[in-house]
């Protein structure tokens, strides 16, 4: 406690006085880093679907998730009802052709996590609790890699239970149903990897939402227009090996070397498998490229 107030006129005469004013020592359980984490972990995983914040930040994050399940419910009841054979669109090609709604899923939310902890200047306060900075960059990777496999695992859910209804092969569902989940568990870990380092590198949202977007789209637009060049002048093989610059076109080229897909190239050509094991050990290193630069961000507590 603070020392009595003292007075110059007998500061030689003054002594310094403990005033037990009877706060009590807490005696409960230290719960320690690994609480922290978790914690941290599921308050940022609400918040990516305004869970626990205000009704206004719910609208978009449910409105994207909505937007992803529709398609696979329309899917399933025409597969139900025309007792078709087999899917309309493969398990590992469907966040393909969504990648635009992932993309604004992401550009939205992973700001939301990590750019207002700058701006408000919080990251000090979790670092001065019992947690250090490899919790918070982990709790923040893996939140918003669950939200967004959470956003591309439901509707392959949705596919493979209207599949089962319609008395599809159990077998082949289950397979192309496990092929569709790894796929979007790489896409989860390369999006968010790429959205939080971007988010990160300013305090301020808008200017993380419009990198993100620009991240995403320019490159994809970029690769699609040149792979499309190599198609028309018989560089065929060429076009695998350009799926290496851009996110979406990395998630391509992997599901369709290893996980049973079809890539969607201009004039429907595949990648080779070189270029498809190139693509998968690009997109791990990516993944943990990202994670030590954001390591490397929160070296500093006082950010």
């Amino acid at each position: 406690m603070p020392p009595e107030t003292r007075n110059p006129a007998t500061a030689g005469a003054a002594q310094d006085v403990i005033h037990d004013i009877g706060y009590r020592h807490f005696d409960g359980p230290r719960l320690g880093r690994a609480y922290a984490r978790r914690s941290l972990f599921s308050q940022s995983l609400r918040g990516a679907y305004g869970l626990g914040r205000s009704a206004k930040s719910k609208v978009l994050p449910m409105l994207l998730f909505a937007v992803m399940c529709l398609p696979a419910g329309i899917m399933v009841a025409v597969a139900v009802f025309t007792k078709m054979h087999d899917l309309p669109v493969a398990y590992t090609r469907y966040a393909i052709f969504l990648q635009a709604v992932i993309g604004l899923y992401l550009a939205a939310q992973a700001p939301q996590s990590v750019s207002r902890d700058l701006r408000f200047k919080t990251v000090p306060l979790y670092f001065s609790r019992p947690i250090e900075r490899v919790d918070y960059v982990v709790a923040k990777f893996a939140a918003m890699a669950g939200a967004l496999f959470i956003l591309t695992a439901a509707p392959l859910l949705i596919l493979y239970i209207g599949a089962l209804l319609a008395k599809m092969d159990f077998v082949d569902q289950t397979r192309g149903l496990a092929q569709g989940l790894v796929s979007v568990a790489l896409l989860s870990l390369l999006f968010a990897g790429v959205g939080l380092l971007i988010s990160a590198l300013t305090p301020r949202r808008g200017f993380g939402v419009a990198a993100v977007i620009a991240a995403l789209t320019i490159p994809y637009a970029a690769v699609s227009a040149v792979q499309g060049i190599a198609a028309v002048q018989g560089q065929e093989g060429v076009v695998g090996w350009l799926a290496l610059f851009s996110p979406v076109t990395l998630i391509d080229s992997v599901q369709a070397t290893f996980l049973g897909g079809t890539a969607s190239f201009p004039d429907e050509v595949q990648p080779s498998t070189a270029a498809g094991l190139v693509a998968l050990l690009v997109t791990l290193a990516a993944v943990a490229g990202s994670y030590a630069l954001l390591m490397r961000r929160y070296r500093k507590a006082g950010l």
